[in-house]
């Protein structure tokens, strides 16, 4: 029923947050006389905020048109290559021809996003740093709530198997960098893959901040995972598609739920946030407030997961830690990382991360015990935090290097 009252409050908010953003232009455009009244500037301010305060966000486009190459502009067409009913594999293509494309001899790199609240654009950074040496391809998850029934339920089985899927697709020259949550059904689809003998392989896996063993350094949503029975997350979170979307009927963990919990975590800051955003559009800064839309842009479009999925990581990943334990099995078949010879492995983590704490994904090394010591490569991102590991300044100035260097070396 929550779900239902939700979309009924959106259906309310709809005609009246579209009246503040017309109000809010109204007070703005040079071209209206309203914008030359008195206080119109802070009129025009608070129709705005109130306009993104209460707006629907819809999924944002990745918009990656160009990147250097070589010290030259090259164009990008992003296009699906492979399409199942929960994710689509998206290659972002340099626009040359294929002798030329050829030439640059660049490793292909599987960037496995989170499924976790957020749209696969959350790393747009991620992809934009990467193509320029490295031919990128990136896991787009679907919204739960646009996926029919009839499709059937998603597990994180099936997400180690839609994994395991793309990796076939690309390998075997290929690098997989998994982020945050994927980390560890990537570690476990490649696990599998190495103990059946596949020969479709990659060269290399690079995880950055995930929970591969959340019993290291527990933050404070491993501590939620684990203070809370299993039923509570199966009666509390889980709510079925209303009627108005083509997955009326499944059950699902839902992105405004889960976008009230991401807020949860530091609610002043979000607060401090938007009154700065008033402030800069009252002095016309336009450039600062401008960066605040496309970051809330993006903060704020959310997905619905699947529920089974959900439900599934919460015990598999935080209550049972069955992958650092060595009893998880899938598909019937164990998970045992340390029949993974041929991979090489990297991790990443940030100093300041406070949702995959210290030494979580860094746990994957002991895991991986088949793979050389020379094969396996460590490092810890000073004065970084979650997010910063794969977006922003450092990412593109420390951690990015390092990972081009990482797949150079074992390619």
């Amino acid at each position: 029923m929550l779900y239902q009252l939700h979309e009924m409050q959106r259906s309310f908010l709809t005609p009246l947050m579209q009246w503040a953003d017309a109000s809010s232009k109204m007070f703005s455009n040079p071209v209206s006389p309203f914008a030359h009244t008195p206080f119109s500037q802070r009129i025009a301010a608070g129709y705005e905020l109130m306009y993104r305060l209460g707006k629907d966000y819809e999924k944002p486009a990745f918009g990656i048109k160009t990147v250097p190459v070589n010290g030259t502009d090259v164009g990008i067409i992003e296009h699906t290559v492979v399409e199942k009913p929960f994710c689509r594999l998206v290659h972002f293509k340099k626009d040359l021809g294929d002798g030329a494309f050829a030439a640059l001899k660049q490793p292909t790199v599987l960037l496995v996003a989170p499924l976790s609240g957020h749209h696969a654009t959350l790393l747009r950074d991620t992809v934009r740093a990467l193509l320029s040496e490295h031919d990128v391809f990136i896991t787009d998850w679907t919204d739960a709530r646009m996926v029919p029934l009839s499709d059937g339920p998603f597990h994180l089985d099936d997400y180690i198997f839609y994994v395991q899927d793309f990796i076939r697709h690309l390998g075997p020259d290929l690098h997989v960098i998994s982020v945050c949550q994927p980390t560890v059904p990537v570690l476990a689809a490649i696990s599998l893959m190495a103990t059946n003998k596949d020969p479709k392989l990659p060269k290399t896996m690079t995880m950055m901040g995930g929970p591969i063993d959340p019993s290291k350094s527990p933050t404070a949503v491993n501590d939620l995972a684990v203070e809370k029975p299993f039923s509570w997350f199966e009666n509390t979170v889980i709510y079925s598609v209303p009627g108005n979307y083509p997955g009326f009927g499944r059950k699902v963990y839902p992105g405004f739920l889960q976008h009230a919990g991401f807020i949860a975590m530091n609610p002043g800051r979000h607060a401090q946030s938007h009154r700065e955003f008033y402030s800069h559009l009252l002095q016309g800064d336009d450039d600062s407030a401008e960066a605040h839309r496309q970051f809330y842009d993006e903060y704020n479009a959310v997905l619905d997961m699947p529920a089974e999925y959900y439900l599934d990581t919460i015990k598999t990943v935080f209550q049972e830690h069955r992958l650092p334990k060595g009893t998880w099995e899938v598909g019937g078949q164990l998970v045992r990382p340390q029949d993974i010879t041929t991979v090489a492995l990297f991790t990443v983590e940030g100093e300041l991360d406070d949702i995959s704490g210290a030494g979580q994904t860094r746990a994957a090394h002991d895991l991986c015990t088949g793979i050389p010591p020379e094969m396996h490569l460590d490092f810890e991102a000073p004065k970084c935090g979650h997010y910063g590991i794969f977006s922003g300044r450092r990412w593109r100035e420390i951690i990015c290097p390092k990972i081009g260097e990482f797949i150079r070396a074992h390619a």
